[in-house]
């Protein structure tokens, strides 16, 4: 089983631009990969709103085996506000950009034989309010009829527990309404998904603990001060407030999206105005004048190699990006962006007013559509007892439990399976967006879930 891969990029205030209600060129080649694409590969723009002339941009690649019959995607990225091009380029589209990039030139590009388009097509979205996304999933189904039967999942991971449980019941709605087009809707999957505050907040110490970040004598110590509760602490809790600040110090230490993996502290570059300005061009300049002890305390990053400093191909991606080749390639309209940024929460005035999607997820499941929630298993963004915590407190029986699942004849990671159609798994060694770290095992489990298997 193959999927198309929608994914949309960015939001615009797009007043100065004649609006259209679709706007959508095919693309051959890209700066950094050499000779044709060998996928099919759409960008393109949907008008959401015609007062305010607002626009999504996206990428839409086709399955690479049989696009009239393989399920779509319309896959969104999190932050709030990080772009839809580092899902493709990262995590799970045919391109994967390289991590030896020396600071000249432009990256190149290898193709990435774990995409998410071997085994389906599929949409990547940006941004955006969760009525602005599905209005841009209906219109464009609406201009591309040859889809409108193929089942369609929406994906995400990180924030996005928060809007696609929204995202989908609002489509979901929108069937039952009979709108037009009639949508194939399935279900949903999200990796390491911010979904409840407390059930995510909370799991924090215990994760800390499990993963020895803290000892046992002061994870007892937090425990029994704090009652096991590590959310919105009382500030007369002296005791408590002490214990959680100590474990919490110990903690933070670390990386963040990998507990394994070194804590850099990259700086994304500005390349508008020239590659000396580019971080990356700094650090790999000062790198080879052998000064790297020397200013390791300024950039940590210099004192490892780049394949060790994931930061390296994501600053890399910047550089792509911001360059004029790479955006006329993309038929990106000028002046619609300034300098790209992997993620920018300030691109529009967020609030968060949905604390928990918990109550989404439960009218989802009621209504019979399924559900893959996954965690990489050493992401402290978003950690997996957390997740676990909030799946169990929506009280679905267990219909297979806790078990091991095998990618080439080793353990991948472990899974349960619930009534309401509902699979958990986590991916071993895994950060927060897993197919970014364990990119083979992500194709296996998405794969086998989509085809009705077990893991």
């Amino acid at each position: 089983m193959h999927f198309i891969l929608l994914l949309v990029l960015l939001l615009l205030e797009c007043s100065s631009f004649q609006v259209v209600a679709l706007f959508r060129s095919k693309v051959r080649t890209l700066p950094g990969y050499q000779g044709l694409l060998p996928f099919q590969l759409e960008t393109g723009y949907v008008n959401v709103d015609e007062s305010d002339g607002v626009e999504l941009f996206y990428y839409f690649i086709e399955s690479e085996r049989n696009p009239k019959e393989d399920p779509l995607m319309l896959w969104l990225s999190g932050g709030p506000g990080c772009s839809a091009l580092s899902g493709l380029v990262l995590q799970i589209g045919p391109l994967r950009i390289n991590n030896d990039y020396s600071g000249s030139g432009l990256p190149s590009f290898v193709l990435n034989p774990y995409s998410w388009t071997k085994p389906f097509s599929r949409v990547i979205t940006f941004k955006g309010s969760a009525i602005d996304v599905v209005a841009m999933n209906f219109q464009w189904l609406n201009d591309h009829p040859e889809f409108n039967s193929n089942p369609l999942y929406i994906g995400g991971d990180s924030y996005c527990g928060i809007t696609i449980p929204i995202i989908t019941k609002d489509i979901a709605d929108g069937i039952e309404a009979q709108h037009k087009p009639l949508i194939n809707l399935k279900g949903y999957l999200l990796g390491n998904p911010l979904t409840d505050k407390y059930f995510d907040d909370n799991s924090k110490i215990p994760f800390a603990h499990r993963m020895a970040l803290i000892t046992d004598e002061l994870y007892e110590l937090t425990k029994r001060s704090c009652k096991g509760e590590y959310v919105n602490v009382d500030p007369r809790n002296v005791e408590c407030v002490k214990n959680l600040g100590a474990a919490l110090e110990w903690d933070k230490r670390v990386n963040n999206d990998h507990i394994l993996e070194p804590n850099c502290n990259l700086t994304e570059p500005n390349c508008i105005s020239g590659p000396n300005n580019c971080t990356i061009q700094l650090l790999l300049e000062r790198r080879i004048q052998g000064d790297r002890r020397s200013l390791g305390k300024k950039f940590p990053a210099l004192l490892f190699p780049e394949s060790e400093c994931r930061g390296f191909t994501h600053l890399s991606l910047v550089y792509w990006a911001n360059d004029d080749s790479v955006r006329n390639a993309l038929h990106i309209k000028k002046g619609s962006i300034n300098t790209w940024v992997r993620c920018k929460k300030e691109v529009l005035p967020l609030e968060r007013d949905v604390q928990s999607s918990l109550i989404y997820h439960q009218n989802l499941s009621t209504r019979g559509y399924r559900a893959l929630i996954y965690s990489g298993d050493h992401d402290k963004v978003i950690n997996h007892l957390g997740t676990l915590a909030w799946i169990k407190s929506l009280n679905y029986s267990i219909i297979d439990d806790w078990r091991p699942w095998f990618v080439s004849g080793q353990v991948a990671g472990y899974t349960m399976t619930y009534s309401n159609r509902m699979t958990f798994a986590t991916v071993k060694d895994g950060g927060h967006t897993v197919p970014e770290y364990k990119p083979e095992e992500c194709l296996a489990m998405l794969s086998r879930w989509l085809s009705y298997n077990p893991l």
